[in-house]
């Protein structure tokens, strides 16, 4: 259905419940993208996105639950496209990146952390989270980025709470594992 179908009731019922819930999901768009004008376009797009989906949204259902879940997969899309998309440092600032990070550190070598951080962005994040199954990228994406609790991921997902326990263990595993992959190489 389109925005122009929208009766003025369902236009109201979104006002109501979705807008108040906005301002919840800026600090979620923040950890996800680390840049405060990012997180704002990711919450707008995740308001255009619910309000084209809300009749799909069946009302007595957590609603958080469901805007983290369309805010999530937009930052992932996001991910996505930045991958694809090349590299757009200025040549001017890239030619001296090594001789101002030397200048930085006084000339003294280079953290083995500060390698690692270097080396992990946010598109290394994002791709190693959306690389994982489903079963465990959902569980991850509910539990450390959208701050559920067990029960609720395990209401939310419809699985026993030990199956989320089990998934998040060996979600934040394989995440781990191909995070330390991305550090290394």
């Amino acid at each position: 259905m389109s925005r122009a179908e929208h009766s003025s009731d369902d236009r109201a019922r979104f006002e109501r419940d979705v807008i108040p819930q906005l301002g919840q999901l800026y600090p979620a768009a923040l950890r996800m993208t680390r840049n405060p004008t990012d997180a704002e376009d990711l919450v707008q797009e995740t308001s255009v996105k619910a309000y084209a989906a809300f009749q799909q949204f069946t009302p007595g259902t957590n609603l958080r639950a469901w805007l983290l879940r369309i805010l999530t997969n937009l930052n992932v899309d996001r991910g996505r496209r930045l991958q694809r998309r090349p590299d757009e440092t200025p040549l001017e600032e890239h030619d001296y990146y090594l001789a101002n990070r030397v200048a930085e550190t006084g000339g003294e070598q280079v953290l083995d952390q500060d390698r690692v951080v270097e080396r992990l962005s946010q598109d290394s994040i994002v791709t190693a989270l959306s690389s994982l199954p489903d079963d465990f990228r959902d569980v991850v994406v509910l539990v450390d980025i959208g701050d559920f609790s067990y029960a609720d991921a395990a209401q939310i997902l419809d699985v026993p709470i030990g199956t989320v326990m089990s998934r998040l263990h060996r979600g934040r595993r394989l995440l781990k594992a191909k995070l330390a992959e991305e550090a290394v190489a």
